[in-house]
């Protein structure tokens, strides 16, 4: 890593459910993603998430979007790490594991799934508020997602927007379609609730960073986000997403929520196995911050 977490920026995390680490990777490391990334979008873990958007806005669910010239896509997928060396390598055997286990102040980190994000060009559907841990299959109190941008971002292109503290609501919130606030079927837990009106009544307090490719950004599994399209006419958003677990996950199967074949073996309770969610990294004791 370029630096080290500090402890304000650990602080940061544990009271706002999101911190910005400035700088903090090489931007030769970020910039050599850009390749596997583009042949992450061709691969059948990728999804079309613009036409998803079309269809459930054809079948009458709400699809949220923004002004624009449009004609983008917006594609995503999770799982690239077991296809594709490149992405294997950033989610093992980068600076992020130790850079999580430093933030979570967890003596163990263990990959639970990457995921590749672009919102090309006019790209306008919204990303909607959604909280990670609905999601998962895992129970914790260190679970954590970092989103690592490969190009500029700005609101203009789709940043992402969190609501601070919101990981303290003691709340599991439904998972939703990620275009559409129409929760996924046969999910269970709250509704993700109306945060644009709550920021209106004073009750919410918005989140938001403008970033630079080396400055990543770490969300606790229950912070909600969102984030906007992309409205510019030549600037991709392009991102990697790798999520981590810690000392304390132990699995959690949520109705509903998709599961992954090779997980459909475990049971609620069980710790983590090291085939489905490798160790990343390991805490030395000169390495302790807290």
């Amino acid at each position: 890593m370029t630096r080290p977490v500090t402890h304000e920026e650990v602080e940061t995390f544990w009271a706002d459910g999101v911190v910005c680490l400035r700088g903090v990777l090489p931007v030769s490391l970020v910039a050599s993603l850009a390749e596997p990334v583009d042949v992450a979008l061709t691969r059948e873990q990728s999804a079309d998430l613009t036409s998803m958007g079309r269809s459930l806005a054809e079948s009458g669910h709400s699809v949220l979007t923004d002004r624009g010239v449009g004609g983008g896509r917006f594609v995503s997928g999770v799982d690239h790490w077991r296809h594709q060396p490149e992405l294997r390598d950033f989610a093992l055997a980068s600076p992020l594991p130790a850079l999580v286990g430093m933030l979570m102040r967890s003596t163990v980190v263990r990959l639970y799934e990457d995921s590749v994000l672009v919102k090309e060009p006019g790209a306008l559907e919204r990303t909607v508020w959604h909280q990670d841990l609905g999601y998962f299959h895992v129970d914790a109190e260190q679970l954590c997602t970092t989103w690592c941008p490969l190009d500029p971002v700005t609101e203009m292109t789709g940043g992402m927007v969190f609501a601070r503290g919101s990981h303290r609501w003691g709340a599991t919130f439904r998972p939703n379609l990620f275009v559409s606030p129409t929760p996924i079927p046969g999910t269970v837990g709250e509704s993700v609730p109306d945060v644009d009106a709550l920021v209106a009544a004073g009750e919410v307090e918005l989140v938001t960073f403008a970033l630079e490719p080396g400055d990543v950004t770490v969300h606790h599994a229950r912070t909600l986000h969102a984030a906007g399209g992309n409205r510019s006419t030549d600037t991709r958003r392009r991102a990697v997403s790798v999520r981590y677990c810690g000392d304390d996950a132990r699995v959690l199967l949520r109705p509903g929520a998709p599961l992954k074949p090779s997980r459909r073996g475990l049971t609620d309770g069980m710790a983590l196995p090291d085939d489905e969610f490798p160790v990343a990294w390991d805490v030395r004791a000169e390495d302790r911050l807290w």
